[in-house]
């Protein structure tokens, strides 16, 4: 459901621009406001979200789907946790849908997928590991689950597959979400070229949090 904010990014506490292929992660404290805004239009977000006292407890798209009684995110939408936990509940939205089941690209399966002949590109899973290392040395690879992809658009076919389609995103729009505990965000905003989700040409987004 499309929803506007009335926030003022000049307010904000917070504002950092995470460069195409970049990763970035921040804790979001609990009741405050976070805005990933999609800079220049048609960009996938890869995120995953933990709670900041227990990283164990993180980011589940299984009990986030299954609350919501739906397989796409927007205004109104509880991120859920592993351990049954709302983590954050979205609540500005101008793109209008966001998916949770596509996951994040990888080396490995870059290769797979677009019979690569060379070296893999870069890929959403080497930005989350190099996130969560640079968030703690106690965070690495094994922490890394389905993760939502903010902007992005992954229709599901009648035969139940999934396709990467284009983007529905565009210069300006945002995703906002307020926080309902201690969360590390972690954002891969995602290098792919290989399909449409980045309109073939990756570009930046940026992260905004308010108190």
């Amino acid at each position: 459901m499309l929803k506007e904010s009335s926030l003022d990014p000049a307010n904000a506490v917070y504002r950092q621009v995470v460069k195409a292929g970049d990763h970035w992660s921040h804790v979001i404290k609990k009741g405050q406001t976070f805005r990933i805004l999609d800079l220049e239009g048609n960009q996938a977000a890869d995120t995953l979200f933990y709670n900041a006292h227990d990283p164990v407890d993180r980011y589940s798209a299984s009990d986030t789907i299954r609350c919501q009684q739906a397989l796409y995110l927007t205004t109104g939408s509880m991120l859920m946790s592993t351990g049954g936990h709302a983590l954050l509940e979205i609540t500005a939205d101008t793109c209008g849908r966001h998916d949770t089941i596509g996951g994040a690209c990888s080396r490995e399966s870059n290769t797979m997928r677009y019979a690569i002949d060379k070296e893999p590109m870069h890929a959403c899973r080497d930005s989350f590991i190099c996130g969560l290392h640079s968030h703690s040395d106690d965070l690495g690879k094994r922490d890394i689950t389905c993760n939502i992809n903010f902007f992005m658009n992954v229709p599901v076919t009648p035969e139940g597959g999934l396709s990467f389609e284009d983007g529905i995103s565009a210069p300006g729009r945002y995703v906002e979400m307020v926080a309902l505990m201690d969360v590390i965000a972690l954002i891969s905003n995602c290098p792919q070229l290989n399909n449409p989700c980045n309109a073939y040409n990756p570009t930046p987004v940026e992260a905004i949090i308010w108190d």
